[in-house]
């Protein structure tokens, strides 16, 4: 009896510790559930401020629906084109100043053929890539991988350019097969013109030839049973040589091997050259084909790709010493090709790996490549840390828990070698037999001493303790707010926006002097980097000016200084300026390039109108200066501040320094304001129709505010002397329009 009841006081005691368990384990799930939920609305309204929008994907930039341009783990790859005096001497197409007055692309600007531009034509494709290019007389055509959006398998698409490959037109799809195709090498041979494109997902290589170029082609020939990937014939001293890498080889070095056969006719037998492997070491060395071998000064190169960093990572070329049916030797030569420095917000910032080359009737050299803002395998590796992130803030949640009393115990308590409740038989005859499970228990029992030990550290109640709590807090804030980032905000890119099927460039333009010169710095350092920038023209009006190599700029820079120091300055008629977009941008204003991007395309759509982000309201009754709140109050506006403004270089300037326009600027020169205010009367007489158009940009930050150096730091002085120069300038060239245009008037609900 006396054993049977000191059996029921122990199970009723461990009837009541399970209880508490239970008890502090639901204080503690709910406490967690809690605070999870918390850091969850955080970044739910982070993500609401700070991401950018759905809409603001690469095909919704395009203007296309859903279908196409979908984020790729393989890649986001585009085309370029490159012209020289040589294959060593390439420049991409904006250098050569190449304009394009239908898509207002002045110049145009790489890339040229993109995942829109195919989605567009009918073909929803993720990214386009391997370009080869094919030239009839004046007339090119580029062959290009396009992952199918659907089946997300590599097409052949095919593209005409009439204009030296400035612009392009989608032809369609050349060849669909049901397996993946890529690297699509097109030669001629005996009057017929075959491709070669990879086809290692069949096992083969197959040699196609057009039946109706180039759209219609037909297989002519397996000519070798080997799953090759990025192959291309050549004829080479009256032998046919086949170039390619096979890495289904026991012992091949994927990316690192290459392989050569030759034959008497790119139908005939293919025979394996006596060194094969010719290369099969590290993959950063070249071994893998990227893209057409090349002759210069008599001489054959080859083109392989670095794929050390990341699959694709660069091209290198290499000359071919010797080439026989026995001997193989190639060196590799210099090929200086000018890196991006503008990282993923570059078309090509993180890789470059397809190159086709070749010379044109003229002299002159004209190469297509391919290029990726993001290295392979980039949303994986998001995922990754949005995962790892979101862990780190489940592991700050139990730790605030611990901390503020609501966890008590890090590990089950049913763990812990010193439980006492009730535990099942079978449990207890494991735990007996296995010292493992017990210095498991054991080990569990010091975890749970964690609690008690890091309260009598770190007290809640004292100063101390609560900001070491506000700390936890905050840098969990942070690592949700990271996790929502990788998950949600895209590959962290502000990518431009195509317009027409086109990219282009503006010229960058501030106006500072000496006392701002922490401005110019960090100014230029942030805008450098924005992806359609060309170049950055500081009107210097006063002291010494910095060195160049003082600023940390992606871009040119060049420095104008000027005699006097006057607002006019700004608008002054430069002929260095290579593009007709300039915008003029206050050095004490900071945005994102992506607000920049999005008012670049609207210019680019209205190029006749000033394009800004800061709108007014002048009443023409009125004439009182007022800020944008008395525009929204006033339901629109009729002028935009040209502190943060696209204008056309070739109109503006040439408007403001017109004989009309004289009076007016020497009133800016006594007033030394209102520079802006007279743009906007110059452009408003010029024209019965709309003159100015609104961007609304996600921030903006006047770093005035912390130096003091600004016009327009007295506010009330500042609008007053705006306010005469409206009634001056309306009594030099009439009263501004008594209409105005409305906010969200536009679709693309940038103008809210």
């Amino acid at each position: 009896m006396g054993s049977v009841g000191g059996g029921a006081a122990n199970g009723g005691g461990g009837g009541g510790s399970g209880t508490r368990g239970c008890r502090i384990l639901a204080s503690g799930l709910v406490f967690c559930v809690v605070c999870f939920v918390l850091y969850g609305l955080i970044a739910v309204l982070y993500a609401w401020v700070v991401l950018k929008p759905f809409s603001s994907t690469s095909y919704a930039r395009a203007g296309l629906p859903w279908l196409g341009c979908q984020e790729d783990n393989e890649g986001s790859w585009a085309i370029g084109v490159y012209y020289g005096d040589s294959p060593f001497s390439l420049k991409p197409i904006e250098t050569v100043n190449v304009w394009s007055n239908e898509s207002s692309a002045w110049p145009i600007a790489n890339p040229v053929i993109t995942c829109a531009s195919a989605s567009d034509s009918g073909f929803p494709s993720n990214f386009v890539a391997d370009p080869t290019l094919y030239i009839q007389g004046d007339t090119f055509y580029v062959f290009f991988e396009t992952k199918n959006s659907f089946t997300m398998q590599g097409d052949i698409g095919v593209a005409k350019s009439t204009d030296k490959g400035a612009t392009w037109q989608q032809l369609g799809i050349a060849l669909d097969e049901e397996w993946h195709l890529s690297y699509p090498y097109v030669f001629d041979y005996l009057g017929q013109i075959y491709m070669l494109p990879e086809s290692s997902g069949k096992g083969e290589l197959r040699l196609y030839r057009a039946i109706d170029f180039p759209l219609r082609w037909k297989l002519e020939k397996v000519i070798m049973k080997k799953p090759f990937v990025d192959s291309f014939i050549i004829n080479h001293n009256g032998e046919y040589w086949l170039f390619g890498s096979d890495h289904s080889n026991f012992g091949s070095r994927k990316n690192g091997q290459l392989e050569i056969w030759y034959s008497s006719s790119p139908l005939g037998t293919w025979k394996p050259h006596k060194k094969n492997p010719i290369h099969n070491a590290d993959k950063s060395l070249g071994a893998r084909n990227g893209g057409r071998p090349f002759i210069y000064n008599g001489n054959m190169y080859r083109v392989g790709q670095d794929c050390g960093e990341t699959y694709g990572r660069r091209v290198r070329i290499f000359k071919v010493e010797v080439l026989t049916k026995h001997e193989y030797k190639e060196v590799e030569v210099p090929f200086i090709l000018e890196e991006p420095s503008k990282g993923q917000n570059a078309w090509n910032g993180a890789r470059y790996h397809h190159l086709d080359v070749q010379q044109l009737s003229s002299g002159q050299w004209i190469g297509v490549m391919d290029g990726d803002r993001v290295p392979s395998g980039d949303i994986v590796h998001r995922n990754i840390l949005g995962c790892a992130s979101v862990a780190a803030v489940a592991g700050i949640v139990v730790l605030l828990g611990v901390l503020l009393g609501a966890v008590n115990c890090v590990i089950p308590l049913n763990w812990c070698a010193n439980y006492s409740g009730k535990r099942s038989d079978t449990l207890l005859v494991w735990e007996r037999a296995d010292l493992f499970s017990l210095k498991l228990r054991r080990f569990c029992s010091r975890l749970n001493r964690i609690p008690s030990f890091l309260r009598g550290r770190i007290k809640p109640n004292t100063y101390a303790g609560r900001f070491v709590l506000a700390l936890i807090f905050a840098f969990g804030v942070a690592l949700m707010c990271t996790g929502v980032n990788k998950f949600y905000g895209g590959n962290g890119a502000d990518e431009p926006y195509p317009w027409r099927g086109h990219f282009s460039q503006f010229t960058l333009l501030t106006m500072t002097y000496d006392a701002r010169l922490w401005n110019l710095k960090m100014y230029v350092k942030h805008y450098s980097r924005c992806a359609s920038v060309k170049e950055i023209v500081v009107v210097w009006n006063k002291g010494t000016p910095p060195k160049l190599s003082d600023l940390d700029s992606a871009v040119p820079v060049r420095i104008r200084e000027e005699d006097k120091n006057s607002l006019n300055n700004r608008f002054k008629v430069d002929p260095h300026i290579k593009t007709r977009a300039v915008l003029e941008l206050d050095d004490d204003i900071m945005m994102s390039c992506d607000d920049i991007e999005r008012g670049f395309k609207v210019w680019r759509q209205h190029p006749d109108r000033i394009v800004g982000f800061y709108p007014r309201y002048v009443d023409a009754k009125a004439l009182k200066y007022s800020a944008e709140k008395y525009a929204r109050n006033h339901g629109g506006y009729n002028m935009i501040l040209t502190g943060a403004a696209f204008i056309d270089s070739q109109v503006a300037f040439m408007r403001y320094w017109s004989e009309e326009a004289k009076a007016g600027r020497e009133l800016v020169d006594k007033y030394f304001n209102c520079e802006d205010v007279l743009l906007n009367f110059l452009y408003a007489n010029a024209s019965s129709s709309k003159t100015v158009e609104y961007v609304k940009p996600a921030w903006t930050v006047d770093t005035s505010k912390f130096s003091g150096a600004a016009i327009s730091r007295d506010t009330g002085a500042h609008f007053q002397t705006r306010s005469d120069c409206l009634v001056k300038f309306t009594a030099m060239y009439g009263g501004p329009s008594d209409r105005k245009w409305e906010f969200d008037g536009r679709r693309d609900g940038w103008d809210v």
